[in-house]
């Protein structure tokens, strides 16, 4: 399909030509796999010498130039730039004439949906928010990750086809996401993923301190079990200490993280202070347990001081 002619994209059986606008871990692997799908890549932009050269690894032969070109070039605009960058790069592009009538405009952060785009909208771009929930490391095997992956959509009604036929064909599953509830959605999202790479980083230092040659085997596959189970079960899937109201175990769990570890210990409460008032809603830990159990994590005298022992 020749970019001069922009014909509305649910009518559009040829592929599309694509262009990324930053060449972070996101971008380059989502236009990977719609080059997978049958549509051209054409242009991407990259400042860092880090991200020409994940540009040059997950989109071979495609030039790098500057935005106002990559739009030039592209039917479909990929905007992966960090969420603070965006809106003033929408706004940007729009105000240099760099958007078309007619042009593909997909962010994919998570924090925003649609009307981020809506300079882009007033210059006759058809704008979507296709933001995949999955991680990504800036090599292939993140276009192979994106198989079954879900993505949050957001996207004026009259694009939700569109919207959800880019996902499908980049091998993911659309979910609606109201434009309302993105920060609500990313939050979500960012509890789970963010902080179980920190909780498990945190967990191998401490299996490391304390002799575990091969912690990442250790762990492999409790947390793969507890995974699983949270995800069937929910709460019913809580065990340990806390959610049982061993209080003792606990306090020596805190006074040998104060020990050795202090830096673990304020997330270390604050983990087991959630846990305790889901266990306790949710009738696993027993109210007559919790009292004692709540007066540990809030300091109180069960609490060895100074990391000594009782």
């Amino acid at each position: 399909m020749s970019s001069s002619q922009q014909p509305d994209p649910r009518d559009r059986p040829a592929r599309l030509t694509v262009g990324v606008v930053g060449a972070g871990r996101v971008g380059p692997a989502l236009a990977a796999s719609l080059q997978l799908a049958g549509h051209r890549p054409v242009a991407v932009s990259a400042v860092s010498d880090t991200s020409r050269r994940r540009a040059g690894l997950m989109l071979p032969d495609v030039p790098v130039l500057p935005p106002a070109e990559v739009l030039e070039r592209s039917d479909l605009v990929l905007l992966t730039v960090p969420d603070d960058t965006l809106p003033g790069l929408v706004a940007g592009l729009a105000e240099t004439g760099a958007v078309r009538p007619g042009q593909l405009l997909v962010h994919t952060s998570g924090r925003y949906g649609a009307k981020v785009l809506d300079p882009a909208l007033r210059a006759g771009a058809l704008p979507l928010a296709l933001h995949p929930a999955m991680t990504f490391t800036g090599t292939p095997v993140d276009v192979q990750r994106l198989a079954g992956c879900s993505f949050g959509v957001t996207a004026p009604e009259e694009l939700r086809l569109a919207a959800e036929a880019l996902v499908i064909e980049m091998g993911g599953e659309p979910e609606w996401i109201a434009e309302e509830t993105r920060p609500l959605y990313h939050a979500a999202l960012a509890l789970g993923a963010n902080h179980l790479v920190t909780l498990v980083a945190q967990s191998m230092e401490l299996l490391r301190a304390t002799g575990v040659e091969a912690p990442d085997r250790m762990l492999g596959p409790l947390l793969g079990a507890a995974l699983d189970n949270a995800l069937r079960s929910g709460d019913a899937a809580l065990t340990g200490p806390v959610a049982r109201g061993d209080a003792g175990t606990v306090a020596a769990h805190v006074a040998e993280l104060r020990r050795h570890a202090p830096q673990t210990v304020a997330g270390y409460l604050a983990m087991a202070r959630a846990t305790a008032d889901r266990a306790l809603a949710h009738g696993l830990l027993k109210p007559e347990l919790a009292e004692d159990l709540l007066e540990v994590l809030a300091g109180g005298p069960n609490l060895p001081e100074n990391g000594e022992d009782r």
